[in-house]
């Protein structure tokens, strides 16, 4: 709370400053709000992870805590090589693991044998964690470290004794090696390991075992600008997979005190809290290869550029960060081809974000707060002045206009976070000649957040303009921008053979019509009578899409011109709206029609038609698919 109130003062005198001055006050804050050491972090976007140790030279991702020491033997560990691959990759930073699960410690901990001094590395002098902090400062990197709270080969681990034997590795760690940025907690704690020569399963209380609130004011004391990860931060939060990707809605909130390490509900961390209380922004963690540990059948299995390009765009740009793992080899060195395909991506990335289009430009607002806080401040590249709207706006347009057609398909959008993100739903639309129409995205317009960026199918118009239909609060945007990213191939559903779905039944029609919905036919229609659709999914699942090509008939017939969808998990009980709208210009232009919504795990979906194109017709899926 102390914290909470310190930044809330920054607003607060601000205010009266303005209020003596004769100033337009700024918006307040909403709650919950960022320490500016977190908007900070979230301001490096890329950074990396990497994965050495033992398990590097035995095959493994997960040691047992039973592996000779000798084992570790690199023939050319050279941390500036690291360094100097990470920076041309667009690197920020770096986390260290500097011990995993098997304990073994890549610095010479004094407290234990298990260590890199016990090791023919450097004939037992060496130091990893040393080498990379001294290269990080060369090379103008931030450093970091992992530290397993689990460590599998501690005889005393699972009981009291150990837990001072942790915190002086901590301590060790935080005082020796420089300002770290980031102390990163693994979730994994507790389950079989070696223990001394015990090999059986130790159990914790994941929530209280290792006194979090201790090592907390600990990381305070020593490194008070460092943001502490775990499950549930409460520095970051990990995004509830490995994958590299968060929701495209994606909330930098939690419900304090409700996420541990373990959590049963991981999947909600990839959207966050729409009513969380504290502010836990979002880190997405993914490896470049399959594993996090370097193992030499995986060289062929290194992510491409376009599979990293893809996971920035839905990591950085869906509100989080990107934690990149590299798996160090067993030269000591980041392999070739991880390296090669890490710079590429950054230099796809700068390439389909070089020019904003509406740099300098100040478009038309519905709304403006004035003073400082007007429609020039979203293209002047300065996070630290932004647009607002008037106390009690919270919806408003923004319109750009350009001379000449001007091709586009990418569009960055950030909030000004230090007061609250606010955003809870937009549009992107661009104008058709006479006519503003949505552009194609693959996604979900909700939250934005410290930024947002949207891939979508490319215009070419003299307008372009964001709505943005609900918020919490009056909005507080810093920067628009505009891009041309080329040609790229992104993941657009644009024919039958597109379509993607997980199985289902259309449980009130007859199976020989139904049959018509997902037979890859676009000449064939399922018709449905009525102005409801009742999809089975024949058991629970967790989707966020749902995709249909109108009927391809001369001319079309069953035209839904607006809608509501429903989620269930009983037949008789499918209320939950989970979206609504309307399918612009579908009568023109019958494509494909793609509607994004917040991932919501349900066995039922209804589709309900509450404006046809041509009343009293029914409604009519040429091919039908829910993702």
């Amino acid at each position: 709370m102390k914290k909470s109130i310190h930044l809330l003062s920054i607003p607060v005198v601000a205010c009266c400053l303005s209020c003596t001055s004769g100033k337009v006050l700024p918006p307040e804050p909403i709650l919950p709000v960022p320490e500016s050491k977190q908007v900070e972090w979230q301001q490096m976007e890329t950074y990396a992870f990497i994965h050495f140790g033992l398990n590097t030279f035995n095959d493994r991702e997960w040691g047992y805590g039973d592996t000779d020491p000798k084992t570790f033997n690199p023939t050319n560990l050279d941390c500036e090589q690291w360094a100097q691959t990470l920076v041309k990759a667009g690197m920020k930073g770096v986390i260290l693991t500097a011990k995993h699960h098997d304990g073994f410690c890549l610095w010479p901990f004094e407290g234990t044998d298990y260590s890199v001094k016990n090791s023919p590395w450097k004939n037992g002098q060496g130091n990893v964690v040393k080498e990379l902090s001294e290269a990080c400062k060369k090379y103008g990197l931030k450093f970091a470290v992992y530290l397993s709270p689990w460590d599998r080969h501690q005889a005393n681990y699972g009981t009291p004794e150990y837990l001072p034997y942790f915190y002086a590795q901590l301590h060790d760690l935080l005082t020796n090696y420089g300002p770290v940025f980031e102390v990163w907690f693994d979730g994994a704690n507790g389950g079989d390991g070696w223990y001394g020569g015990a090999k059986d399963i130790r159990t914790i209380d994941r929530k209280n075992y290792y006194n979090y609130p201790r090592i907390y004011e600990m990381l305070d004391s020593i490194q008070p600008q460092a943001i502490i990860f775990s499950d549930g931060g409460p520095g970051c939060r990990w995004v509830g997979n490995e994958k590299g990707f968060a929701g495209a809605t994606n909330w930098s909130f939690l419900r304090k005190g409700e996420v541990h390490p373990g959590y049963d509900k991981s999947y909600e961390l990839q959207y966050g809290h729409p009513d969380g209380n504290q502010w836990v922004p979002a880190e997405c963690d993914v490896s470049i290869r399959p594993g996090w540990f370097y193992h030499p059948e995986e060289d062929d299995r290194v992510k491409s550029p376009d599979q990293l390009v893809d996971l920035y765009y839905r990591s950085v740009g869906h509100n989080a960060t990107l934690l990149l793992n590299f798996p160090v080899d067993r030269r000591g060195l980041i392999h070739p081809v991880d390296s090669a395909n890490a710079v590429r991506f950054h230099e796809m990335i700068q390439q389909q974000l070089k020019t904003n289009l509406v740099a300098g430009m100040t478009p038309k607002v519905s709304n403006e707060r004035g003073g400082d806080f007007v429609a020039s401040a979203l293209t002047d590249d300065n996070f630290d002045t932004y647009w607002a709207t008037e106390d009690g706006v919270t919806t408003a347009d923004i319109e750009f206009s350009f001379d000449t057609p001007t091709r586009m398909n990418r569009m960055m959008l950030q909030e000004y976070i230090p007061l609250g993100q606010r955003v809870k739903a937009f549009v992107v639309e661009y104008l058709d000649k006479d006519t503003w129409l949505p552009v194609k995205l693959n996604e979900e317009t909700t939250t934005i957040g410290y930024k947002r960026l949207l891939r979508f199918e490319t215009v070419e118009t003299k307008g372009i303009r964001i709505r943005i239909t609900d918020a919490r609060g009056p909005l507080c945007l810093s920067n628009v921008g505009v891009y041309d990213a080329g040609n790229v191939s992104d993941s657009f559903v644009e024919k039958v053979e597109d379509i993607e779905s997980v199985p289902y039944l259309l449980p009130d029609v007859k199976a020989e019509e139904s049959a018509k919905a997902s037979d890859k036919q676009s000449q064939t229609t399922c018709f449905v009578e009525g102005d409801r659709l009742l999809i089975d999914l024949q058991e629970e699942r967790m989707v966020s899409s749902l995709h249909f090509l109108p009927d391809q008939g001369e001319p079309n017939k069953g035209l839904i011109a607006n809608y509501e969808i429903r989620v269930g998990t009983s037949k008789d009980a499918v209320n939950q709206l989970v979206k609504s709208g309307e399918f612009s210009n579908i009568q023109n232009n019958p494509v494909m029609q793609s509607v994004f919504f917040t991932p919501v795990k349900t066995r039922y979906i209804e589709l309900k038609a509450t404006r046809m194109i041509h009343a009293g017709e029914p409604m009519g899926f040429a091919e039908l698919g829910v993702k």
